[in-house]
């Protein structure tokens, strides 16, 4: 097991440096568009420019157990945010969006806080964040694009980081892996307001490609689990379903809480000391198995929730390590009916796209990708069911949900490697 803070401080790379040729071609294009882009709009010399990659994620089992400390797995995927930017040496930081309209301008001497709504957010907590552990004095121009639709993929971590970078880079400080994933949990938790934990930008900082990445969220110590010779092939697919707006608010604080308070009560019952901030993790096994019944009804479907996934991790990464992907892919499926029964969350498109999917010939197994109120839901899929598969969500989803259909996607992933200067 490779523990983030030994390895870390040990001088492992925080990213890798890598050449624009080594880009796949959709990605080549789109970098050549973004520095045209901030040569155009902000005056940029060619030679100034350089680029982050910052790839999505996706977490095929340990959904909704990170903020209690729990286990997760996670990898990156062959999408992206490209961020394409140069010094200022003027301390303001200066972007735009291919994505969103308008321009976000602020001063690193002075950083507005949040606005509701504004893509400039997470610009803004990066820039405050890096403030409050390091001098940074040079600002950026820079203009962005992420390739797929937001919800799930963890795009706002991507986007983080790929700031923390970038500003990082002009400012000529070395940060290590485990310092950005505070850094940018910082951003989320403290500057944004959401009490998520550290597997998004765990999975997008510490992904290498063919691996699939074991986070214990307690110790903090990973594994790269590479694909195995007997496994068969696979691949992803990403559907979007097409809602952007939380249909009855995504109450994801709300079920961290509800969360907090189970392992409150279960370490009160079980006469054990309580800490100042209990998580789900303090709990012991045989506590879960003998109290569990004992909580509110709702409290035992967040407990259970818990418990049982972070078993279901532990399976899946034996399934994975023998190249079992029907092992694999029903503990996906396991994890998915969990949340919505147990963790209760989702909304009814995604359901309905969960439902559509694991009944569909040739996917392994399926689950949110996030907490599932808004966009995407994740397949792990037999490659050859390719177009089966795309086929009938095209046709199932649209009739269940018309008023979505002009924006359903479906896009098939491979994994890849982690956060990269280019």
């Amino acid at each position: 097991m490779i523990s983030l803070t030994s390895q870390l401080e040990a001088g492992k790379a925080v990213f890798d440096v890598i050449d624009l040729r080594s880009l796949s071609e959709r990605d080549l294009r789109r970098a050549e568009r973004l520095v045209a882009e901030l040569r155009r709009r902000f005056g940029a010399k060619e030679e100034d420019v350089r680029i982050v990659k910052s790839p999505y994620r996706i977490a095929p089992l340990g959904a909704h157990v990170d903020h209690q400390l729990g286990r997760v797995t996670g990898m990156a995927i062959d999408r992206s945010t490209l961020l394409a930017f140069v010094p200022n040496p003027s301390g303001r930081v200066r972007l735009e969006s291919l994505n969103f309209p308008g321009r976000v301008e602020f001063d690193l001497r002075e950083v507005p806080p949040p606005q509701n709504g504004d893509w400039g957010n997470y610009a803004r907590g990066a820039a405050v964040a890096l403030k409050s552990h390091y001098r940074i004095e040079v600002g950026i121009d820079g203009v962005l694009e992420g390739n797929m639709p937001i919800g799930g993929l963890s795009s706002s971590a991507s986007v983080g980081l790929a700031y923390l970078l970038a500003l990082e880079h002009v400012n000529g400080l070395k940060v290590l892996a485990k310092d950005n994933i505070a850094l940018d949990k910082d951003i989320e938790n403290g500057y944004i307001g959401l009490n998520n934990g550290i597997l998004d930008q765990s999975s997008i900082l510490l992904a290498r490609r063919e691996n699939l990445m074991y986070l214990d969220c307690l110790t903090e110590d990973y594994q790269l689990h590479a694909v195995p010779e007997v496994m068969g092939e696979f691949e992803f697919v990403v559907v979007y379903s097409g809602v952007t707006k939380n249909l009855v608010g995504t109450g994801y604080n709300q079920r961290v809480a509800e969360c907090q308070e189970a392992a409150r009560r279960l370490l009160q019952m079980a006469g054990l000391p309580l800490p100042e901030r209990p998580v789900l993790r303090h709990v012991p096994e045989d506590v879960f198995e003998q109290k569990l019944d004992e909580l509110p009804e709702m409290l035992a479907k967040r407990a259970r929730h818990f418990h049982t996934e972070n078993r279901r991790v532990l399976e899946g990464i034996e399934a994975w390590r023998r190249g079992d992907l029907h092992t694999f892919g029903r503990l996906m499926s396991e994890s998915g009916r969990s949340s919505i029964e147990n963790y209760e969350c989702g909304s009814p498109p995604l359901i309905a796209l969960y439902e559509i999917l694991v009944s569909t010939d040739g996917v392994f197994g399926a689950r949110f990708s996030g907490a599932g109120f808004r966009g995407n839901c994740i397949g792990l899929i037999d490659p050859a069911f390719r177009e089966a598969v795309r086929l009938r969500v095209l046709d199932e989803y649209p009739r269940r949900f018309p008023e979505y259909a002009s924006q359903l996607s479906v896009t098939f992933c491979k994994m890849d490697d982690g956060l990269r200067l280019l």
